[in-house]
């Protein structure tokens, strides 16, 4: 019986210490860690959360960079780092949905190792190509692709938008040469030359090319046409119902983080995402904000996860 009682009194203090640290949360700086280089959306988009987070919450925020095999070193990082709520890692499509299912022993398993926080944004692609392009249609491109001899051409610089591609010759019936960049600077000086088809391109990088006339969109690969762009049709005005195509960035913790942490988290984040500011400056770069509950976001990564690794497959099926 005495040591029944040491027992329960030990489970008492231990449990009594996580709710005093929970109850005190956050007591000092927290990160955010984006498993890309500083400078791009990914990035924009955890510096604006953070700044603002860290007036909600009392706490600075940092963001912290760790680029490196497409995301898979800073992730890694996320998953192996303490349950505590202080390190929250830039979830987003490629890393947590569709790296699983193209490169090998990734370091992580994004739906064991991680709980969704909260979502931030969505953004479709852009189907860009260069200003003297035949077709100025996403309908016509698809014509033209299945007409060429040898296959059109489409580069991305990411394993999603290379996916998003395979999904578009997979409805429209046709095969299409994929090219792989490392980064979207030489991807589009060859695309604005011609020596490319089309281009998958993310809203951030490819609207002020647009707008400037070096490039010329086609289509956004979701079913609405964006504020950025109202000119550009969406997948199903196109033709193509079945061509949505979104990205999404948000917030995830180690899976093992007490529920009542990761809830205060949402509820600080979805503040930060309802102010105005922060809303137009998002909305601006071509996303659209959307809030979320910790399980909304995990149940939609577990979605994505399923559809882009039924992709993956088709395309590994359809390589010689």
């Amino acid at each position: 019986m005495r040591h029944f009682i040491a027992l329960l009194m030990f489970v008492f203090c231990v449990g009594s210490n996580a709710l005093a640290q929970q109850a005190g949360f956050p007591s000092k700086p927290l990160r955010i860690v984006v498993p890309n280089a500083a400078g791009g959306g990914t990035d924009a988009f955890a510096r604006v959360v953070a700044s603002k987070l860290g007036e909600e919450l009392g706490q600075s925020v940092i963001v912290e960079n760790k680029p490196g095999a497409q995301g898979g070193i800073g992730t890694t990082f996320g998953a192996k780092s303490a349950p505590d709520g202080y390190t929250m890692t830039l979830a987003f499509t490629s890393t947590f949905a569709v790296n699983p299912f193209v490169h090998k022993d990734l370091g992580y398993d994004p739906l064991k190792d991680f709980a969704g926080v909260a979502l931030g944004v969505t953004q479709p692609y852009l189907i860009v190509t260069y200003p003297d392009a035949p077709y100025n249609s996403l309908k016509e491109f698809a014509d033209f692709a299945r007409k060429k001899t040898g296959g059109a051409t489409f580069a991305s610089t990411s394993s999603q938008t290379e996916l998003i591609g395979v999904l578009f010759q997979t409805i429209v019936k046709t095969k299409m040469l994929y090219i792989p960049y490392k980064n979207a600077t030489t991807a589009v000086v060859e695309l604005s030359r011609g020596d490319i088809d089309v281009m998958v391109a993310s809203l951030p990088s490819a609207i002020p090319l647009v707008k400037a006339g070096k490039l010329k969109a086609l289509a956004v690969t979701g079913n609405q046409r964006v504020a950025a762009l109202p000119d550009v049709k969406g997948a199903a005005e196109s033709g193509f119902p079945e061509f949505e195509a979104k990205g999404w960035y948000g917030l995830a913790v180690p899976a093992a983080t007490p529920a009542p942490i990761v809830q205060k988290l949402n509820h600080h984040i979805n503040l930060v995402l309802a102010m105005p500011d922060v809303r137009a400056s998002l909305v601006a770069a071509g996303f659209d904000v959307e809030t979320s509950t910790p399980q909304g976001f995990s149940e939609l990564i577990r979605q994505d996860y399923k559809r882009w690794g039924e992709v993956a497959k088709q395309q590994r099926g359809s390589q010689p």
